[in-house]
């Protein structure tokens, strides 16, 4: 089988070259552009690790053919943080409010948040719950990343902050 050009965005910059037809994309991210924030954990969609926003919608990047991102623009846990800042919104929200522990399902958790608030700006805890279904935490942190999300809300729909971040 031959390789397929690609052309697309990867957290604002401009990405191409040539990859297998088969190519998952979260092997795209970590082995080609060497972003390596994005986890494997199943490679079946069942844990969340790999999520990232393309164009602006969470995705399992172990699902999703490298090919079917051609001409996308691409967010990983590496691009969440913009202008500079150390930390976006919610990853700031995921530290203070302890939502971590092994770290292993933290960047699934945070790109999967960023969807969630996009999408529903201030969620309920049960639009949280539900929203983040899809990510599996193996540390069982569950009660602290619902309270981060929350959080996060809150911060980013105070007039200061605004919800014009990713």
């Amino acid at each position: 089988m031959s390789d397929v050009e690609l052309s697309l965005s990867v957290n604002g910059e401009a990405w191409s070259g040539a990859v297998p037809a088969r190519l998952l994309l979260v092997h795209l991210l970590r082995d080609e552009v060497g972003l390596t924030g994005t986890n494997v954990g199943c490679d079946t969609s069942n844990c969340g690790a790999c999520t990232v926003l393309m164009n602006g919608q969470s995705v399992k990047s172990c699902t999703v053919l490298a090919v079917q991102a051609d001409g996308s623009a691409l967010t990983t846990i590496e691009g969440v943080a913009a202008d500079g800042a150390d930390l976006h919104p919610v990853q700031a929200a995921f530290r203070d409010k302890h939502a971590l522990q092994c770290g292993y399902c933290t960047p699934g958790m945070v790109m999967s948040s960023l969807d969630l608030l996009r999408r529903c700006p201030q969620p309920t805890e049960r639009q949280v719950r539900t929203g983040l279904e899809g990510n599996t935490c193996r540390c069982t942190g569950y009660e602290t990343i619902v309270e981060a999300v929350l959080s996060a809300a809150k911060t980013m729909t105070s007039p200061t902050q605004g919800m014009d971040r990713t």
